[in-house]
């Protein structure tokens, strides 16, 4: 599917809700729990509504509108209603800081602001003084109290309900037929859509500009890897002003499938799959290691059998589908294929395993399976590194889980495996119309498959560049057009490809040893008294570790080995639970796990706060070192200057 240039993003839309106009578009959740179905027909026609309202208001082409919203359905009635008369959204979410709405909106200069709620609203009103432009704040939930009115009456800023708002649009649609529709007609494929201000892990904020043609690029290839059909359920638990969860929903909404919102909380997820029986999820990896996590906490607390049955079958099955991968040319390779060699020595064993990989599925995996409900097809985790365990822990039980790349300058889908025809441990071969190569991080060599370097993009999905940063732009793109996206990556055989870490993440030690943290901090994450860790060591001489424990396995060690404590922090400083910490490192990341000498972890620090999202973890739940070295650097420097005494 090829779009025109004067293609837009509302025009798409317009054509959906001609073709799937009674089809459920969204499930909006009510107070009380319910969902209530939007159709496609009523979605479009809000948007139209609130555009005409912007009209109203005197918006112009190109002017940016503030977009401060965690996913909601009014969202897309909003943004519809934006872009349809040719104007910007500046979007963010509720994490949004002080700090960020200060930068994102100011440099853009806004005018109008869509709040979602009271917290909202009341951090723009705060920063009125730093931000003089805003004249109108629109908020989606009526629960304004009264000082926070006040505030905003104070400051001279009008407050509007949008449902109200979007009554107004109604009635100024009647009197001013085919207006709005006439603005959207005017869209053209090279207008920015969006102006998305993503810090990544550098906190420096830029503003990537996304025109709608890089939005609708994507569409050419992706329903064939990510296939639905029309009134298919996708549950949406992820950041809508984020450019993976909204390229998701545009992939949703192109084949006529209907949005559920939820969150990524563990007991509203569980609850909304067993509610809506979705067919597919969208989410960060975050999320399925969250999942992951659920079944094999379930599984050591039930113990006996069904813990022991448990760990035979998935190991049965981690095997079974290991040779079976290689038997159907289902692996990342770099080399070339030996299949009839696969075939002569794995044949036998493979179908000698099959009667037990099948009772491991009627026992086992069937009823892991049955919490995703009937209908699931498959997981798409992207926005972050996807681990190989949880990889290899759903490909063998029989849960697709596909995994994505791409970064918002892309718009951002590079690549993703596609559902029909995965390849284990890769991204798949980058979406038609756009080129990758692999260049030596040192001189620019081009090095061509099977060889390690740095992954550049080429193609339509690229950004128009970063908003009022022409220097930044340079340093980001050539002049041949190609996007540095400062990821390290190796191309297969087929051209796959398979990410390998960050260039910017990478540590350097006073030795001149270059290491890759990601892979250490990922195994060291197996284990099950390890919620996450970060690697430090930078112009040190050895790797230390922060450890995020696991509260609920600590206080589960101490009572299976009879551990007396007063209190939790006492437990952890403990010479039985550092021991435990001690040799869980030891084992994970060593010669025998494929680690090199100077990648051991030489010191550790447990820490207990759980990361939170715009504190330690960017909106896709990456980690953010430059926050983590701020604020644990009193635990990373005990760890240096210990082995200086």
């Amino acid at each position: 599917m090829v779009f025109e240039s004067s293609y837009t993003v509302p025009k798409m839309l317009q054509n959906a809700a001609n073709e799937f106009a009674e089809i459920t578009a969204q499930l909006k959740r009510s107070k009380g729990g319910d969902f209530e179905p939007i159709s496609y027909r009523n979605m479009f026609q809000y948007g139209l509504d609130f555009g005409a309202a912007l009209l109203k208001k005197g918006v112009k082409r190109e002017q940016p509108i503030g977009l401060i919203s965690d996913d909601r359905a009014e969202w897309q009635w909003a943004d519809i209603g934006i872009m349809s008369i040719g104007a910007v959204d500046v979007p963010r979410g509720c994490d949004a800081t002080l700090n960020d709405l200060e930068k994102i909106l100011s440099i853009t200069e806004t005018e109008i602001v869509i709040a979602e709620n009271n917290s909202q609203v009341n951090k723009i009103v705060t920063l009125k003084e730093k931000l003089p432009a805003v004249k109108t704040i629109i908020y989606f939930e009526p629960d304004l109290k009264d000082e926070v009115i006040g505030a905003a009456k104070a400051a001279n800023i009008e407050l509007l309900y949008f449902m109200d708002v979007l009554k107004e649009g109604q009635i100024w649609r009647v009197e001013n037929k085919g207006v709005v529709e006439a603005e959207l007609e005017k869209g053209h494929g090279d207008d920015v859509a969006t102006i998305i201000f993503t810090s990544g892990t550098t906190g420096t904020p830029k503003g990537v500009q996304l025109t709608h043609h890089n939005f609708l690029a994507q569409l050419d290839e992706i329903p064939e890897r990510i296939y639905l059909n029309p009134g298919d359920k996708a549950l949406c638990v992820l950041p809508i002003w984020h450019v993976f969860m909204r390229e998701v929903e545009y992939v949703i909404l192109i084949q006529g499938c209907t949005m559920c919102y939820s969150k990524p909380v563990g007991s509203i997820l569980l609850a909304d799959f067993k509610k809506l029986n979705p067919h597919i999820l969208p989410a960060v990896p975050r999320v399925f290691e969250a999942v992951y996590d659920g079944i094999t906490k379930k599984m050591r607390k039930t113990g006996g059998i069904v813990l022991k049955m448990f760990n035979f079958f998935v190991k049965v099955a981690v095997i079974h589908k290991r040779m079976e991968r290689k038997m159907f040319r289902q692996d990342a390779c770099f080399t070339s294929y030996k299949t009839p060699l696969w075939w002569i020595l794995f044949f036998i064993p493979w179908l000698l395993l099959w009667p037990l990989y099948a009772l491991g599925d009627l026992l086992v995996f069937r009823k892991v399976k049955a919490m995703l409900g009937d209908n699931f097809r498959a997981g798409v985790a992207g926005g972050g590194s996807y681990p190989k365990y949880i990889d290899e822990f759903f490909w063998s039980i029989g849960v697709n889980i596909v995994e994505g790349y791409g970064m918002t300058e892309t718009a951002p889908i590079v690549a993703v495996r596609p559902i029909p025809a995965p390849v284990f441990r890769t991204i798949g071969t980058a979406i038609r119309g756009v080129q990758v190569r692999i260049v030596d991080p040192v001189d620019g060599y081009v090095l061509g498959r099977c060889k390690q370097g740095v992954l550049q993009v080429k193609g339509p999905t690229v950004m128009k560049g970063y908003y009022k940063r022409p220097d930044l732009t340079a340093k980001a793109i050539n002049e041949e057009g190609w996007l540095d996206t400062g990821d390290l990556a190796i191309l297969t055989i087929h051209d796959e490809i398979q990410i390998k870490g960050r260039i910017k993440d990478t540590i350097v030690l006073s030795g001149g040893e270059n290491l890759e943290p990601l892979p250490i901090e990922t195994k060291l994450s197996e284990s099950r008294y390890i919620k996450a860790a970060v690697v430090v060591g930078q112009d040190q001489r050895f790797l230390g570790a922060l450890i995020l424990v696991d509260e609920d396995e600590v206080r589960n060690f101490a009572d299976e080995n009879g551990i007396a404590y007063d209190t939790y922090e006492n437990l952890l400083a403990s010479d039985e639970v550092q021991k435990l910490y001690d040799n869980e490192i030891a084992n994970l990341i060593s010669s025998k796990t494929g680690f090199k000498m100077f990648e051991r972890i030489s010191r550790f620090r447990l820490i207990t706060k759980p990361f939170e999202v715009g504190v330690e973890l960017s909106a896709k739940q990456e980690v953010m070192r430059f926050r983590i070295n701020e604020l644990y650097k009193k635990e990373i420097d005990s760890m240096f200057t210990e082995s200086k005494k």
